[in-house]
C-alpha cells in the first residue's frame, strides 16, 4: 500500500467549534470561523427580518448579527456575560452569529457525523449538516451555507 493510498483510506479529522444555543449544544467547522467575539453594540436596521438583530463595525467592516436563537425557531436571545458573537467567513462574505455561550473545540471524522433526523429538539432541522454522538449528548453541526443563504 502507498503513501497516498494509506492517506486516501483515512476519514477526513475535522474540529468543531462549539457552543450553546438554547438547550442544543451546537457545533460549526472551525475553519470558518474567523473570531469570537463579546462585541454587543449591535446597531439596530430597520425593515429587516427578526432573526437580523443588525449589524456591527468590525474593524472597520460592517457585519451582519444573526440571532440563531431566532432564526433555529426559539425564543430571541437575552444578552448575558456568556452570550458571544461568532463571525463566520463563508464564501467571501462574513456574519455574525449570536449565541447563549462558547463551549469546547471537539475532534470528529467526517465518516462520524451522521444525517440529523428531523425533529431536532424543537429547533429548524434545515440549518444543520448532521449530527455527532458525543459522551451523554447530541452535537449539532450547523450547515453554514443554509444559514447565509
Amino acid at each position: 500500500m502507498t503513501v497516498s493510498t494509506l492517506a486516501a483510506a483515512e476519514p477526513e479529522t475535522l474540529e468543531i467549534a462549539t457552543f450553546s444555543v438554547g438547550e442544543n449544544l451546537i457545533g460549526v467547522d472551525i475553519r470558518q470561523v474567523q473570531e469570537i467575539n463579546r462585541n454587543m453594540r449591535i446597531a439596530s436596521v430597520p425593515m429587516v427580518p427578526s432573526r437580523v438583530r443588525g449589524v456591527i463595525n468590525l474593524r472597520g467592516e460592517v457585519v451582519t448579527v444573526i440571532d440563531l436563537r431566532t432564526m433555529l425557531g426559539l425564543e430571541a436571545i437575552e444578552i448575558t456575560r456568556e452570550a458571544r458573537n461568532i463571525v463566520l467567513s463563508s464564501g467571501g462574505e462574513r456574519i455574525g452569529l449570536l449565541v447563549d455561550s462558547i463551549s469546547d473545540v471537539v475532534t470528529a471524522a467526517a465518516t462520524d457525523i451522521v444525517d440529523a433526523p428531523g425533529n431536532l429538539s424543537g429547533v429548524d432541522g434545515r440549518y444543520f449538516r448532521g449530527v455527532l454522538k458525543l459522551d451523554g449528548e447530541l452535537l449539532l453541526v450547523l450547515d453554514v451555507d443554509e444559514v447565509l443563504a
